[in-house]
C-alpha cells in the first residue's frame, strides 16, 4: 500500500535546498580582498542561519528511507540498484560536466593535447571543482549500509519497547537524548583533536581522519534522527510543536554564541570554518533550528500557503538545483570577479543568491522534461498528468581549490566552508 505523503518533509527540503545556495553565495564574496567589514559581518551573520541546510538533508534521507521500510526489508539488489541509478549517475554525469568545464576555461587545455583522465578519476572520489558534489558521495555510503542500519534499527528499537515502563514517546527522547551525548562526544574528537592526529599517525589513518567530512561516521546522527521521526511521525511532530519555546530559546543563545566565537577567532578576514558543521557548539545550534522549523511547518499544516507551495516546489526539483547550483555562482563570479564590489558585497550576495535559486531549479525543471532525467536531475519523467515518479535526493557544502587560470575556479582556498580541524 502506496504511504501517505507527509507535506512538511518536502517542505523542509526546499527551505535546506536554500540555505545550502546562500552558503555558497556567501562563501563567493566574503573572502574578496576589497570586502568592507559591514558587509563581512553581515555576511557572516546570515552564514549562522544557514548551518541546518547539510545536515538536514542526512536527516530527511533518513526519514523516507526509514518511512519506506519501516516494515519490511529491502530487496537489496533492486534497492541498490535503483538508488545507483537516481543518485549516482547523476553525481558522475555533473562530477563529468564540472571537471570538463574547469578545463575547457583553461587556456592550457587547448595545448596540452589529451586531458589528464586521472584528475577526472580523483574527482569520482574527493570532488573539487564541483566542489558540493562530495556530499553526494558522503550520503550514498548510507544507502549502501542501509540494510545494516535498518537491522539495528530493529534491535535496539524491540529492546526498549521490552522495557514496559517507557512509552512511545520516552522511547524516542531515550534514543534521542543517548545518541546526541555519544555524537557530541565525536563532534569534540573532531573539532579540538583528530587535527592533531593526523600529523602523527601514518596513512591511510592520516587521509581518512583528514578527509573524514566525506565519510557517514560524522553525520550519523542525523540519519538516526530520520529513522526517529519516520517510527513516531505523529509523536514527532506533536513533541517538535511542543519543544518549540525551548528550541527558540536555544537557537538565539547558539546564533549570538557563534557570531562571537568566529568575531573572536578571525582577524581582518572572517574565518567561516570556526563554525565548521563538526563541532559541538554548530552541532547544538543545528539541531535547535531543525527541530525549531520542523515545528512550523507543522503548525502550518493543512493551511495550503503560497510559500508553502512554493517550498514543496523547490523541495520537488532541489536536487537537480543542487548539482547545478555551483555551476551558476560559476557563471556569476565570472562577471562579478573583475568588479570592484567595496560596499556592495552584501546586496551582490542576496542578488546572486537569487538569481542561482532560480536558474538552478529552473535547469533542474527542463531537465525533468527530458529524456533520460533520473540520470541528470534524479526524477523520471511524468507519464501522465496523474502520475508522477521520482526519487527524493538531498545533497552541501564542500571543497573549492584554487586556480587562478580558470574563471570557473574559487578565488582562494580560504573559500572552503568546512575545514577538518
Amino acid at each position: 500500500m502506496k504511504k501517505p505523503k507527509i507535506a512538511e518533509w518536502t517542505e523542509l527540503r526546499g527551505l535546506a535546498f536554500l540555505a545550502i545556495v546562500m552558503q555558497h553565495n556567501i562563501a563567493e564574496y566574503i573572502y574578496r580582498p576589497d570586502i568592507e567589514q559591514p558587509d563581512s559581518v553581515m555576511l557572516t551573520m546570515i552564514y549562522h542561519l544557514t548551518r541546518f541546510g547539510t545536515p538536514t538533508f542526512v536527516f530527511l534521507s533518513g526519514v523516507l528511507l526509514f518511512y519506506h521500510h519501516r516494515h519490511s526489508k529491502p530487496d537489496y539488489p533492486r534497492f541498490i540498484g535503483k538508488r545507483f541509478g537516481d543518485i549516482y549517475m547523476p553525481f558522475f554525469i555533473w562530477t563529468l560536466i564540472y571537471w570538463l568545464a574547469v578545463r575547457v576555461f583553461t587556456p592550457a587545455f587547448w595545448t596540452s593535447g589529451m586531458p589528464d583522465l586521472r584528475s577526472f578519476m580523483d574527482e569520482l572520489f574527493l570532488p573539487q571543482t564541483g566542489y558540493h558534489l562530495w556530499f553526494v558521495l558522503m550520503v550514498f555510503q548510507f544507502y549502501i549500509l542501509f540494510p545494516l542500519f535498518l537491522a539495528a534499527a530493529h534491535a535496539v528499537r524491540k529492546r526498549l519497547e521490552n522495557l514496559k515502563r517507557l512509552t512511545q514517546k520516552q522511547v524516542m527522547l531515550v534514543v534521542i537524548i543517548v545518541a546526541a551525548i555519544l555524537y557530541i562526544g565525536l563532534m569534540k574528537w573532531s573539532y579540538y583533536d583528530m587535527y592533531s592526529w593526523t600529523q602523527v599517525l601514518s596513512e591511510p589513518w592520516s587521509s581518512l581522519l583528514e578527509y573524514r567530512s566525506y565519510s557517514w561516521v560524522m553525520y550519523w546522527f542525523y540519519f538516526l534522527l530520520g529513522a526517529v521521526c519516520a517510527w513516531t511521525v505523529e509523536n514527532w511532530r506533536n513533541w517538535t510543536v511542543k519543544i518549540l519555546p525551548c528550541t527558540i530559546a536555544v537557537f538565539i543563545m547558539m546564533y549570538i554564541w557563534m557570531g562571537y566565537d568566529v568575531l573572536r577567532g578571525s582577524e581582518d578576514t572572517m574565518n567561516l570554518n570556526i563554525s565548521t558543521y563538526l563541532k559541538p557548539s554548530t552541532f547544538i545550534s543545528i539541531m535547535a533550528q531543525m527541530f525549531m522549523f520542523y515545528g512550523f511547518l507543522v503548525l502550518l499544516n493543512g493551511k495550503n500557503l503560497w510559500f508553502q507551495r512554493l517550498l514543496a516546489w523547490i523541495g520537488r526539483y532541489s536536487f537537480g538545483g543542487y548539482l547545478v547550483h555551483t555551476m551558476v555562482i560559476y557563471a556569476i563570479a565570472y562577471m562579478t570577479r573583475p568588479l570592484l564590489l567595496s560596499g556592495w558585497h552584501l546586496p551582490v550576495t542576496i542578488i546572486s543568491f537569487a538569481v542561482t535559486v532560480i536558474t538552478a531549479l529552473g535547469i533542474s525543471w527542463a531537465l525533468s522534461k527530458l529524456p533520460g532525467s533520473r540520470f541528470t536531475v534524479g526524477l523520471a519523467r511524468r507519464k501522465t498528468p496523474s502520475s508522477t515518479s521520482f526519487s527524493n535526493k538531498f545533497v552541501t557544502n564542500g571543497k573549492r581549490t584554487q586556480n587562478q587560470s580558470s574563471p570557473l575556479r574559487s578565488a582562494s582556498k580560504s573559500q572552503t566552508l568546512e575545514t577538518n580541524r
